[in-house]
């Protein structure tokens, strides 16, 4: 069965501006599935209305509601807990409206007033305190290691923390997102990394370094191997993508779909 696409509509259709235009854009295009970094400016049931008129019957993550522009998250700061929280909870309840399997638990950037130490307990102790809850709503967290070069200062920037977190933690309700674009920046060696961490991984995305463009497009991997190695590991789930087109038209940027027998 071939790997089936979700169109990211944070990076997708720039170029119809506001998110209901994005939807209506991904449903012609053939679409089925998408996901939304952040829906927190419009009602779920605004929300819940579109999806359904359109019939996009699958939206598959979100992010956790940040309370500033630029904000990268708020889990590994000290001091910052009850924002956590009520973040957590403001996701959660979108998520329950919209039927969102899974939620982005951005984990915020490093904090100069206090140590790494102090970040990385902070970090599991708000993880700890997400999964018990995520398990009770049953949604699944995710935690995505960032590249330092395209996001610097964000806390969480290698795999092999995301995986330990992960292993530590031991919940269903915490697992990984593995952006090929991330783990080319942050680890290379592609093939063994996906090996390595397919069994932790909940949701892949992709985009084409160092642009962040569509996989196609020219850059430094080869998508059409990576998605027979996705699809040879076992990897069933939608992939994310989460890409910047490098056309003026987003539609004219998904050709990559069809060549490398993929689905919507």
């Amino acid at each position: 069965m071939a790997l089936q696409i979700a169109a990211n509509l944070t990076t997708m259709f720039p170029e119809r501006g506001p998110l209901f235009n994005r939807y209506a854009a991904a449903k012609a295009a053939g679409f089925k599935a998408v996901e939304v970094s952040l829906p927190y400016s419009e009602t779920t049931q605004r929300l819940a209305a579109e999806l359904a008129r359109m019939g996009l019957n699958r939206f598959l993550l979100i992010q956790i509601q940040v309370t500033s522009r630029g904000e990268m998250g708020c889990a590994c700061i000290p001091g910052k807990e009850a924002t956590f929280k009520d973040s957590l909870d403001k996701s959660i309840s979108y998520a329950k409206a919209l039927d969102v399997p899974m939620i982005h638990i951005m984990v915020g950037k490093f904090d100069k007033n206090h140590t790494e130490e102090e970040h990385a307990r902070t970090l599991e102790k708000n993880l700890r305190y997400a999964a018990n809850l995520l398990n009770q709503e049953g949604i699944v967290g995710l935690i995505e290691p960032k590249n330092s070069i395209t996001f610097p200062g964000y806390f969480l920037s290698d795999f092999d923390t995301a995986v330990g977190l992960i292993f530590k933690i031991d919940s269903p309700n915490l697992r990984l997102l593995l952006d090929i674009f991330h783990l080319q920046f942050i680890s290379g060696n592609i093939t063994r990394n996906i090996e390595r961490l397919m069994p932790y991984t909940a949701h892949v995305q992709v985009s084409q370094p160092p642009n962040r463009s569509e996989p196609l497009s020219p850059g430094e991997l080869d998508f059409s191997y990576i998605f027979q190695k996705l699809k040879a590991e076992g990897y069933k789930g939608f992939i994310g993508a989460e890409y910047v087109p490098s056309t003026k038209k987003t539609e004219e940027s998904l050709e990559w779909i069809k060549i490398c027998g993929l689905t919507f």
